[in-house]
């Protein structure tokens, strides 16, 4: 789907296709589209226009297809038929290459051997699509362009070594043949851990980065090169949007531009939105203006993931249990952490953040915490549990509700999705067996990873 996500596997592309481009252009670095001219024969049925529509249920597996060609076209040379079908000629070379089930069933729609001829028809560069054009050009046996997001106007790449002295053509041709898009970028390293986003270079089009994207209703406007965003993600974040309900609460603690945090929002929930990052926090408050967010639902913060975990989220909590902050008797406070990289470093700020003693018997509130995080290894599930249990700093798998694979990162990677029910023992450091002692209380610790 061009928009939103594009994932495209060229390397399972129909040889088809593939064999209809002309052998010329292969290994070509820069683009010339004359190159790409080449007249072939095609198979051809003349009939009249009352069968046209039978014969191509009949005939459909066998159809040339190609861009910017009519594979049914008006025959004016021609006393007895007006209509004309162009067969695949890497299919059909004669009429009994045509299965003899699919040739009886042309006999229905009176086609017969005498309606198969065959016609030269000049192909060009506008005939062929990205994926037969790639398959063509790059080096053969080698990984290909094995997919690519689309964001806005902007296609971004991530090409492999062996393809970057074939970068310009490849974003020349993406340029060429996707209407939407005006610039493809190709990232340089990978994803800064601080500020989520990371170096690109512009190898065809306009050195345009700022776009508009719709998701989740909502429609989004940042800087592309200055911000972190994955069209791959749009489901996960409408899988957790479906969760919630009006007023909730969500403390979104590394929100990015608001893809959690203002459609939310827009569902009259409470958020509190935080990101480190200053571009994402100034796109976060542009979107959520954008969208006419009431600001009785939205609040931004441009903190550490610790700081806003330690003093934000820390002080609602003890407003809620000194009922000075007051929510709706069903209301669930929802934290989600989309920092895969570095999330579950801070699950530890959440044990003993309360240190109150006489606030434990008056909280009664129900947090459930949505953490992602990159799990390698063959069972990512046991191994997404594992590093909540480590990075919190105590036994809570009863508490894990539920492990869910996200997205495939590489095929030894996965992005997993980790559902935690937040209890008053884990938040005020005491044990499930004895909550009449007194909580341990643990500081945040200055040392920690940054977001």
């Amino acid at each position: 789907m061009i928009f939103g996500q594009i994932r495209v596997l060229i390397s399972k592309m129909s040889t088809l296709r593939v064999s209809l481009v002309p052998d010329a252009v292969q290994g070509m670095k820069q683009l010339d589209r004359e190159k790409f001219q080449r007249t072939i024969a095609v198979p051809v049925l003349h009939l009249c226009s009352d069968k046209v529509a039978k014969a191509l249920s009949v005939c459909k597996p066998y159809i040339l297809k190609l861009e910017n060609f009519k594979p049914v076209q008006n025959l004016c040379d021609d006393d007895k038929f007006d209509r004309r079908i162009y067969l695949n000629p890497l299919k059909v070379e004669c009429w009994t290459d045509i299965p003899e089930e699919v040739r009886q069933s042309f006999s229905s729609c009176d086609v017969s051997e005498d309606n198969f001829i065959s016609r030269q028809i000049q192909l060009k560069y506008e005939n062929y699509s990205y994926e037969d054009i790639f398959k063509a050009v790059l080096p053969e046996g080698e990984e290909t362009v094995s997919g690519f997001s689309h964001i806005g106007h902007i296609i971004h790449l991530n090409l492999r070594d062996h393809l970057l002295e074939y970068k310009t053509l490849i974003g020349t041709v993406l340029v060429d043949k996707i209407k939407t898009c005006r610039t493809v970028v190709n990232k340089c390293n990978i994803i800064d851990n601080t500020y989520r986003n990371f170096k690109m270079e512009v190898i065809a089009g306009d050195e345009d980065f700022f776009v508009t994207v719709k998701e989740s209703n909502c429609h989004f406007q940042f800087d592309f090169s200055k911000v972190y965003w994955n069209p791959r993600l749009c489901n996960e974040h409408d899988r957790v949007l479906k969760t919630l309900k009006p007023n909730d609460i969500l403390f979104d603690v590394f929100c990015g531009v608001g893809p959690f945090a203002v459609p939310a929002a827009r569902k009259k929930c409470r958020v509190f939105a935080n990101d480190l990052n200053p571009d994402s926090f100034k796109w976060l408050n542009h979107n959520a203006e954008h969208n006419n967010i009431k600001k009785t639902f939205f609040k931004s913060y441009n903190l550490d993931g610790k700081d806003f975990i330690c003093n934000i989220f820390k002080k609602f909590l003890i407003d809620c249990c000194k009922k000075e902050e007051v929510i709706h008797p069903h209301a669930k406070i929802y934290v989600t952490m989309n920092l895969p990289a570095l999330a579950v470093e801070f699950l530890k700020y959440f044990n003993g953040l309360l240190d109150d003693r006489e606030l434990f018997d008056k909280f009664h509130l129900d947090i459930i915490v949505y953490v992602y995080c990159f799990a390698p290894g063959d069972d990512p599930v046991e191994i997404a549990k594992k590093m909540v249990i480590d990075n919190i700093g105590r036994d809570v798998t009863s508490l894990i509700l539920n492990v869910f694979g996200v997205r495939n990162v590489s095929p030894t990677k996965e992005m997993m999705k980790v559902t935690l029910k937040l209890t008053k023992e884990i938040l005020f450091g005491v044990s499930d067996q004895d909550c009449n002692e007194p909580p341990s209380k643990k500081k945040c610790v200055e040392s920690a990873t940054e977001n």
